[in-house]
Order: C-alpha cells, then structure tokens, then sequence
C-alpha cells in the first residue's frame, strides 16, 4: 500500500507521514497540489489523503486532477474547518472525510475501509 499525504500544514503533513511509516505504512507527502501531481507521475499511489482547504490548488481540485490521470486511485479528504458544504461535498467525492486534527489509528482505518 502507497499513500499520498497532501496538507499545506507542513508540521502535521510531516508528521503524519512519519507516523503512518512507524506502522508499516508507505507515505509519501507534500504541501501542495502542483507537486502532488508531479510525485503521483512517478510513484503509483493507492489513497490520496488531501487536505480540502489549501492555497491555489484545493484538495477538491486536485482530487479531480488525480482521478482524470489516475481512476483507481481513493481519495481522503481532511478538513480543519468541518462546514456542513464542505462535508457533504468531500462526503460526495471522496471514499472518506476526516475533521482535524485527526487520530492515527482512525485514518488508518479509513485507508484500509477505502482499499477493501
């Protein structure tokens, strides 16, 4: 299994990428979408985990980015915010939607709920 982390939340996108690697779990992460894009050419990705809210590329773009190049790819959304528009639109796109800050063991959980 491969994921891909994307938050524009340095520290918590780093973080959580070392701590999914503590449990035997593959992540690669980044704070934006344009190199997100550019890490996901390269690398075959299972779940994308992205963050809804972020500077010039938002998660809901990038995941319509992700699923034109790549469709078997799973998506995550993560949101700080948790508006009601924001959860039932990422509710609608997305295999999962998480409210941060969010507890490991519950994302890791909702990655294995979106792979089967």
């Amino acid at each position: 299994m491969k994921i891909l982390l994307v938050d524009d939340e340095v520290e918590l996108v780093s973080a959580m990428a070392e701590r999914l690697s503590f449990r035997g779990i593959d992540a690669d992460w980044t704070d934006n979408g344009r190199d997100a894009m550019e890490m996901a050419e390269k690398t075959e990705y299972d779940v994308a985990v992205l963050d809804m809210k972020m500077p010039k590329i938002s998660g809901l773009e990038l995941r319509r980015m992700l699923s034109e190049k790549y469709p078997s790819m799973k998506f995550i959304f993560l949101s700080g915010h948790g508006s009601e528009s924001d959860f039932k639109t990422g509710a609608a796109e997305a295999e999962h939607y998480l409210i941060k800050p969010i507890e490991l063991n519950s994302l890791i959980d909702k990655i294995n709920e979106a792979l089967g």
